[in-house]
């Protein structure tokens, strides 16, 4: 003769079951939380990359139109275009207004990303002085930076006398 079990243990077993499907259900819950904001975090973090690498195309732009000059930034270079690898992903724009006698340059440089994100930066940059447009930067004689080094490197290699 069979018996089935006494209405005690059944409880139990459906109980453990419903416990076991509820745990089963936070636990998803967590783990899809923990993925979501995962996700997030590492867009986050590709955007602050592209800000810091934005930041320092559009100083570089900047520093080239300061150190040619605005007015002579247009002749020697596009006022559009893509960078150099590694930094294809990211186009430029430059735009310079002339001011009038004694009023300095308009400078807009954008940059731009592949992804929609754009960075604007706008200054204003006085006319280069000067008769000579580039000095020339060149030492009076040639420096030899190696025999600098081994000559630096034998004068500390000497043993200090002691008292």
């Amino acid at each position: 003769m069979v018996t089935s079990p006494p209405e005690d243990v059944r409880r139990r077993r459906g109980f453990a079951l419903v416990d076991a499907i509820v745990a089963g259900l936070l636990l998803a819950v967590g783990l899809a939380a923990i993925i979501s904001l995962g996700s997030r975090a590492l867009s986050l973090q590709q955007r602050g990359e592209r800000e810091v690498v934005a930041a320092s195309l559009l100083d570089e732009i900047l520093a080239t139109i300061l150190m040619e000059g605005p007015a002579d930034y247009p002749k020697l270079h596009a006022m559009s275009g893509v960078f150099d690898e590694p930094f294809g992903t990211f186009e430029y724009e430059v735009a310079i207004e002339d001011g009038a006698p004694g009023v300095p340059f308009r400078v807009v440089a954008t940059v731009r990303h592949e992804s929609g994100d754009s960075y604007r930066c706008e200054t204003l940059i006085a006319p280069k002085l000067g008769e000579e447009p580039d000095p020339p930067r060149q030492p009076l004689e040639p420096i030899d930076r190696e025999a600098a080094l081994l000559e630096e490197q034998a004068g500390s290699a000497e043993p200090e006398d002691q008292p």
